[in-house]
């Protein structure tokens, strides 16, 4: 009997080389059917989605952020999704929204909470470019912003099962960057109630600047009351000094940033979407 040979490498590459160009072919075709409504007539292009960044001194935030947007663009094949910073980090958002011309554009912030930049910022710099804008609301408060954060408590450490140990002695500090508008404050209480409600131990919201109780004040209250296991969980969205600031108090766990995990990137998406139905009412009487 004659064995039979094992396919070479010459043609493994080529079989791996066909099912990439298939699988090329296949989400090129999945991408124009979404322009076609089943009456047949070609649907208006979705309108590009521009992440808006505050933008940071800290390398790890940009390579943060650009790592998000690359989640975003990997859920949603065929969206143009771009980059825009308030300051500090290009490209700027002025640049990003000159560089789309008159293409219509939903900004999402990737912030997690109403305050200036979100009211005043974002739509200042969005009225002075040439593209068709929309903001959307910020992140948070959302379910999907604490499935992040209580995710990233428990690659921190957090029990995963809530024992009657963790009940009695844990807590947590939401830690976050701190504003002077009520609205900003109100949206982190709402976050912190819905992370209390996932863990089962009260959450308390404190503050890196601008507001109180700072976190330290946080942590020391909480450990008055008999709560000697306090975790920090970092609504930051990626890595920088306040971020770093509200870890170094931390007396037990701290968790990361919330950064580039796919809930985020899911959140972005619903906030996109949530905004994307009054401009495409403006696209079909333009």
């Amino acid at each position: 009997m004659t064995a039979s040979n094992p396919l070479s490498d010459e043609s493994i590459l080529h079989l791996d080389s066909t099912a990439h160009l298939m699988n090329s072919i296949s989400s090129r075709l999945a991408d124009r059917l979404r322009l076609v409504s089943p009456s047949g007539r070609r649907r208006p292009a979705p309108p590009a989605l521009v992440l808006v960044a505050h933008g940071s001194r800290d390398p790890r935030a940009l390579r943060t952020v650009r790592a998000l947007r690359d989640r975003v663009r990997e859920q949603r094949p065929g969206l143009p999704v771009h980059l825009g910073h308030i300051e500090l980090n290009e490209p700027l958002l002025p640049d990003t929204l000159a560089a789309l011309g008159a293409t219509p554009a939903i900004l999402v912030p990737l912030l997690l909470g109403r305050g200036y930049h979100v009211k005043r910022d974002i739509p200042e710099m969005a009225a002075a470019s040439p593209a068709r804008t929309r903001v959307a609301a910020p992140l948070g408060p959302h379910p999907l912003l604490v499935d992040t954060l209580h995710a990233r408590l428990l690659e921190a450490g957090w029990p995963p099962g809530q024992d009657a140990a963790t009940r009695r002695t844990g807590a947590v500090v939401l830690a976050a960057a701190g504003s002077r508008d009520p609205d900003s404050a109100a949206d982190t209480r709402r976050t912190a109630r819905l992370l209390a409600e996932r863990l089962g131990v009260p959450v308390v919201p404190a503050y890196a600047s601008a507001a109180a109780p700072t976190v330290d004040t946080a942590v020391r209250a909480l450990t008055a009351r008999g709560r000697d296991r306090v975790a920090i969980a970092s609504c930051f969205t990626a890595p920088g000094r306040f971020a770093a600031q509200c870890a170094r108090t931390a007396p037990w766990i701290v968790s990361a940033p919330l950064g580039a995990h796919e809930a985020m990137a899911r959140l972005v998406l619903h906030r996109y979407d949530r905004a994307q139905t009054p401009v495409r009412a403006d696209l079909a009487s333009a």
